[in-house]
């Protein structure tokens, strides 16, 4: 029967009986001394996410693109939005802040777990709604605690959150596909419990501004934990945007074609001569400077060399044919 070998070597063992006796070891005694060590708690929940914050930032950036159109497109009105970076806090500390009441949205997002918070401040409400009957987008003043929405304010709720659906969707669709599904909505942000009080979760907020009212303040809350299952895809923010998507290739389309019709200057450099400057100071009309010809003349364009040409004529003007490409042109 064969013996396995110990895992510890006799010294590591003698060094692990001193660490363990009356007597602590002394400074340098020991194994790995040299090593950095992480004070690390498993019963903390980590805030970092694993995941590269700007990744939400550049969705959020494309979501507010959308919003605005859906906002003119449906209720007529385009609210200038202005968000802020995404930030972890603690949900207890989110819900502190609010006061009621609000319009405060219960979703469930697929494929994320659990449930999230869609929270609408009742200034863009009644700009949205003075704006759909025909007025200037003007909002109210703070609503007194405990009063409902009326139905018509409801309805207008309603549109917001899907125009807010729509483009939520559009923006993280290079990303992941995300489905929203509306469960239940609130005045009291107490009542609205997605996560326990020190759980992490993780803000977007977007404030909302009009011309002919006070910022008000849309706010995205998704549970920290909900965002794990995608965390790899948020950990590079460059694969946000993968190039892959309609408008980025028309808009390259576009740049192509443009650039194409670019005007340049082309230089054809018969050949050079080097001399001194006494020599080009003593020049005299009729002097003649030898030099031996190259094989090819040189084409260049901004001093950047592209082709080796011949000389020549076509009809009654100079011309030049390309022999062959270098530089940059070279390798197209």
């Amino acid at each position: 029967m064969a013996t396995s070998e110990p895992l510890l070597s006799p010294d590591e063992l003698a060094a692990l009986s001193r660490s363990i006796g009356d007597q602590p070891l002394g400074d340098g005694e020991g194994y790995n001394t040299h090593m950095q060590v992480q004070k690390h708690d498993l019963a903390a929940e980590d805030s970092s996410l694993g995941v590269n914050l700007a990744s939400i930032d550049m969705v959020n950036e494309r979501f507010i693109r959308q919003f605005r159109l859906g906002m003119l497109e449906v209720l007529r009105v385009s609210p200038r939005i202005n968000p802020t970076r995404a930030q972890i806090m603690r949900f207890g500390d989110y819900v502190n802040d609010l006061r009621a009441p609000l319009s405060v949205n219960i979703l469930r997002i697929n494929p994320l777990r659990g449930y999230s918070m869609a929270v609408i401040e009742p200034t863009v409400i009644f700009s949205s709604l003075d704006s759909f009957f025909g007025g200037f987008g003007r909002g109210v003043g703070q609503l007194p605690p405990g009063r409902l929405f009326t139905p018509t304010e409801t309805r207008i709720i309603k549109l917001i959150l899907q125009i807010l659906f729509r483009s939520f969707k559009e923006a993280w669709g290079p990303l992941t596909s995300m489905d929203f599904e509306h469960v239940s909505s609130e005045i009291n942000p107490q009542f609205a419990q997605i996560a326990d009080e020190n759980d992490l979760v993780v803000l977007s907020r977007f404030e909302a501004e009009s011309t002919s009212s006070a910022p008000g303040f849309i706010d995205m809350v998704i549970p920290y934990m909900s965002l794990k299952p995608i965390r790899d895809l948020l950990r590079n923010r460059l694969q946000s945007a993968d190039g892959n998507e309609e408008s980025d290739k028309i808009w390259r389309d576009d740049l192509t074609s443009a650039v194409k019709d670019a005007a340049i200057e082309l230089q054809v450099s018969l050949g050079k001569v080097d001399i001194t400057m006494q020599q080009l100071q003593s020049l005299q009309v009729g002097d003649v400077l030898p030099f031996r010809k190259p094989d090819y003349a040189r084409m260049t364009t901004s001093d950047k060399p592209v082709f080796d040409v011949e000389v020549g004529s076509l009809g009654a003007n100079a011309a030049v044919m390309v022999v062959k490409a270098i530089g940059p042109a070279a390798h197209d």
